[in-house]
């Protein structure tokens, strides 16, 4: 027995030295290359063992940074779902800013393997987000395949279903007794007494603000606390204005593709106006409240846009440059980025003097908060067939309300006053803006 065991042991070592000189060849940094570990993998090791060294290819994907105010954010979507393939740069995630929607891109290839922060988290920049299996890239297809088969074993137990019931359509006795299964919808009549609700609906419920809108009601919150705001109205005879949009908005629109409205020529009529009085495009800044007025050669347009997240404000800058065109170009391109979402803080930061058309959702007279650290904001609203005096007869004309909320501590009101009749005189007679 004894010589039996030696002999045993002695057939052994050959292999053990195989298995120690197959080691250390995979040891040799030259010869560690990822195809001889996958031809070693596939050949000699189980699958679940391929894919316990295959890990080092996961990668942990951290929140990107958002903008240079903007360090954390509310993780508003997961686009894609643990286990699903990712192109690079494809959309993975997006995350709510008080400003902006930040989509968290795949920087490469592969398939999600875990999240690591759920819905409605809150997220900073440099946070690990998820991850990332890039080496999984080639195999994705055959994942893709594998439903099929299994949708497509399902198939044989069809029959057996025809089989079972077969049996039940062949024997209609028992389809008699089973009459009395119009009790089940006699059992939903408990239901019933929530009926007599003669008082009507007095159900609650409770939604979280987003962060923009938390945002918005901060601002608008800080306007009103540091601001001296004023309001003074006006009213503005659209006639001219609506004939010269109508003779020219077919062969405008058939020249350009450019669908010519009114928010140009006040954006151009606050230009004009802003050069005579420079005051109510300046701003107030320092420290405890501002020491110092800011006057600016320059206009940047906020134009206010509703979105369904909440009013944002993007910026046509250095708007005294543009042509009508030019301005209503920018104007529309503002409004289909900011309803989809595609706003950038480039887009957003700075301003001079806002413009709030309220008047496209039918208001009639409304006093605009001051967008800080802007000094006035001008509020357009709807126009109207009113009876007004022209040359001592009355007429019915398309009257519109403006309205010039300024901060009181820059602007007097007689400089307020002047800006808002020297726009409601360029949109009157327009050719006057051309001089």
């Amino acid at each position: 027995m004894l010589r039996t065991a030696a002999s045993r042991s002695l057939r052994r070592v050959p292999a053990i030295h195989a298995t120690a000189r197959s080691i250390s060849r995979l040891a040799r940094p030259a010869l560690f290359t990822q195809a001889s570990t996958t031809n070693f993998l596939t050949a000699s090791r189980p699958a679940a063992f391929q894919y316990a060294l295959r890990t080092y290819a996961i990668s942990t994907v951290p929140v990107p940074p958002m903008a240079e105010s903007i360090t954390e954010g509310t993780l508003k979507q997961w686009v894609k779902q643990v286990g699903d393939f990712v192109e690079q740069d494809e959309e993975v995630a997006s995350i709510e800013t008080d400003k902006i929607d930040v989509a968290v891109n795949a920087p490469a290839a592969g398939v999600i393997t875990e999240f690591l922060a759920a819905e409605e988290d809150t997220v900073t920049v440099g946070q690990d987000l998820f991850k990332l299996d890039t080496d999984a890239a080639g195999s994705s297809a055959p994942k893709e395949e594998a439903p099929k088969e299994e949708t497509a074993k399902p198939a044989p137990e069809a029959p057996k279903e025809k089989e079972t019931s077969a049996p039940a359509a062949a024997a209609p006795a028992p389809s008699k007794p089973a009459a009395p299964a119009p009790a089940a919808p006699k059992a939903a009549e408990p239901a019933a007494p929530a009926a007599p609700s003669a008082f009507g609906s007095r159900e609650e419920r409770k939604v979280k603000m987003n962060r923009m809108r938390l945002r918005i009601a901060e601002r608008l919150k800080q306007s009103q606390n540091t601001a001296a705001s004023l309001t003074t109205f006006n009213e503005v005879d659209m006639t001219n204005l609506l004939e010269f949009r109508k003779s020219y908005k077919d062969e405008i629109l058939k020249k350009t593709g450019v669908k010519i409205g009114f928010m140009s020529f006040f954006s151009k009529a606050v230009c004009v106006a802003a050069k005579e009085v420079p005051a109510a495009n300046g701003a107030i800044e320092g420290p405890n409240g501002g020491d110092t007025i800011v006057y600016r050669d320059y206009v940047d347009i906020s134009i206010a846009v509703a979105t369904p997240k909440g009013l944002v404000t993007p910026i046509v800058r250095n708007a005294e440059t543009m042509s009508l065109l030019e301005i209503e170009t920018a104007i529309a391109n503002l409004g289909t980025k900011a309803r989809d979402g595609k706003l950038t803080i480039e887009d957003m930061a700075g301003g001079t003097i806002t413009i709030s058309n309220g008047g496209v959702f039918g208001s009639l007279m409304g006093t605009p908060i001051i967008n800080l650290p802007q000094t006035a904001v001008l509020g357009l609203h709807g126009v109207k067939q009113r009876a007004v005096v022209i040359d001592g007869k009355v007429e019915a004309r398309p009257m519109m309300y403006l309205a010039l909320t300024y901060d009181h501590r820059l602007l007097d009101g007689r400089e307020a006053v002047t800006f808002l009749k020297l726009i409601k005189e360029y949109i009157e007679d327009p050719r006057k803006m051309l001089l």
